[in-house]
This record gives structure tokens, C-alpha cells and sequence, in this order.
């Protein structure tokens, strides 16, 4: 299931600015910095985020056709705040939620296979 891109439109300019006072230290939730494509300027994105064995995967929640997937992928990474923690990540690949469960760590492997999406990206965090 996709959301509606009305619903992403709103979260745009409602929900996100709010939800960046929080999401960098939230379990299952991370802010993504990443460096517009045209514009050159700095993004601070709040996603859905769960630790792979070797980085993160984000869901998917509006479909693939995001501007943040966009930037990270021209630029080839970013950096996110989870836990408090800024971490730089590189190597953006669109999967099926199915092959980004199976590298979803602990717990949340289980819980993230059940959630209603298709899609998830797989980022691998530079050591």
C-alpha cells in the first residue's frame, strides 16, 4: 500500500517540521540531512528507519518517487540522526520490503515484514 500524495504534501509542511524536534532520537524513526539535486541546499527529512546488519532501511510509505530518494542517490548518500548519533551513509538501493526485511536486525525483522508498504531502501553505513 502507498499513502496518498495529498498526505505527503501535508506532512511536508505540517507534520515534519515537528516531528524534527524528536525523530533523531525515536526508536524507529531517524532524520535523513541529505543535499538538494538542483538547489544545493541542505534537507532535514524525518522517515521511518530500522538498523540492517550493515546500515538502515527506510520504508517506502509514499512509493519511490520522493525527492529525498532522488537527492540521496544523485549525491550517492547522506548522513542521518538516530539515537542522537549522526551517521553518513552511502550506496542507495530501492528494494522490495521483502528483501530489506530479511537484513532488518532484532525484533523489528518480524514488524517490518507486516507493515503495509511494498518498497524500502537499503543504505549501507560508511565506517
Amino acid at each position: 500500500m502507498q499513502l496518498p500524495q495529498w498526505l505527503a504534501r501535508f506532512n511536508r509542511y505540517v507534520t515534519n517540521p515537528i516531528q524534527r524536534m524528536w525523530a533523531g532520537w525515536a526508536p524507529t524513526f531517524g532524520i535523513l540531512e541529505h543535499v538538494g539535486r538542483k538547489s544545493g541546499k541542505v534537507y532535514r527529512t524525518p522517515l521511518s528507519v530500522f538498523s540492517t546488519n550493515d546500515g538502515v532501511a527506510i520504508m517506502l510509505t509514499y512509493g519511490p518517487d520522493r525527492d529525498w530518494l532522488k537527492n540521496l542517490k544523485a549525491a550517492g548518500g547522506g548522513r542521518m540522526r538516530r539515537y542522537g548519533k549522526t551517521i553518513e551513509l552511502t550506496d542507495p538501493r530501492v528494494v522490495s520490503k521483502a528483501e530489506a526485511a530479511q537484513s532488518v536486525k532484532g525484533r523489528w525483522g518480524p514488524i517490518f515484514a507486516r507493515l503495509p508498504f511494498e518498497q524500502a531502501v537499503l543504505l549501507r553505513q560508511v565506517r
